[in-house]
């Protein structure tokens, strides 16, 4: 993990436990002495999440609907270390509050969250999901600590990914993004089914760890496509953004979009990213590395 990353050093389970008692019933000792959770559970997942969030980050409120998707908070805020890293280098001539955009926000809005609370940058979430654009703004609209920080945009054209969300004159440092890994749904379940059995567990039925919806999981033609997309336009959109970013999941992608990027005459670079044995890939594009503050 990043350096900075409050996380790496494991979960304080103590006080986690503390400030979200639900969580108690979902962890167990392990055979290092060390108190954890089975993340394989959903609900504990969640729960765990939910104490973080409460605990670390003092949200007052924090929930999501059923079966959408609930990430691990640690992987997340790597993303955001290494987005200040690359502002911080930029030298800007002022020092405006930051703005960010993340694309595909979710219903668990954890992206915007940690944005504000970790450095007070002002973010924006947009989903083309009604469910999720509702769950975000209602974490958002009550938690006063961000509140006056995030703002929750509802994507109504599924093909597009920054028309209609950025506003004429708007400018965003960066935007930032975990696409859809999957192609289709067989495919997410072929994987689900697999972690769930290197982690030696039976299940009467295919269950994925994080839970998830169509939109958050997979998409016609899978991260390939959707990042390829995400780049062509991009373009129309390089007076108003300093940085595009977003996550790679399979390396071997990577070719693909370099070549695409070189043609459209744009600047790039890749960070790699490491949470224990997951390794991930952050892709980062520009026209013209802030012209503006």
């Amino acid at each position: 993990m990043h350096p900075n990353n409050p996380h790496r050093n494991g979960y304080d389970m103590s006080n986690l436990i503390a400030t979200n008692p639900a969580l108690k019933k979902h962890t167990f000792t392990n055979k290092f002495n060390t108190i954890t959770i089975d993340f394989s559970d959903n609900t504990a997942v969640f729960e765990l999440n939910k104490a973080l969030l409460l605990h670390d980050y003092k949200l007052e409120y924090y929930q999501i609907p059923k079966n959408y998707l609930c990430p691990a908070i640690p992987g997340r805020a790597d993303y955001f270390f290494y987005i200040k890293d690359l502002i911080d280098g930029l030298s800007l001539k002022e020092t405006p509050q930051i703005k960010g955009l993340d694309i595909g926000v979710g219903a668990n809005c954890i992206y915007p969250i940690l944005g504000t609370s970790l450095f007070k940058w002002k973010m924006i979430g947009s989903d083309i999901d009604i469910t999720s654009v509702k769950s975000a703004t209602k974490i958002v609209n009550s938690n006063s600590s961000i509140k006056q920080h995030i703002e929750i945009r509802h994507q109504e054209t599924n093909a597009n990914i920054f028309e209609g969300i950025i506003l004429k004159d708007e400018y965003f440092h960066f935007t930032m993004c975990n696409p859809p890994f999957y192609a289709s749904e067989e495919e997410a379940n072929k994987v689900a089914f697999q972690k769930l059995k290197n982690l030696n567990k039976i299940v009467a039925e295919l269950k994925r760890n994080f839970n998830g919806q169509s939109n958050e999981l997979w998409c016609n033609g899978g991260e390939a496509l959707f990042i390829k997309r995400m780049i062509k336009q991009s373009i129309s959109f390089k007076t108003q953004v300093g940085l595009f970013t977003t996550l790679v999941s399979r390396k071997e992608h990577l070719n693909k979009f370099y070549k695409q990027l070189e043609k459209l005459k744009a600047t790039h670079q890749t960070i790699r990213m490491s949470q224990g044995n997951k390794i991930s890939h952050l892709l980062i594009w520009s026209f013209n590395i802030y012209d503006k503050n």
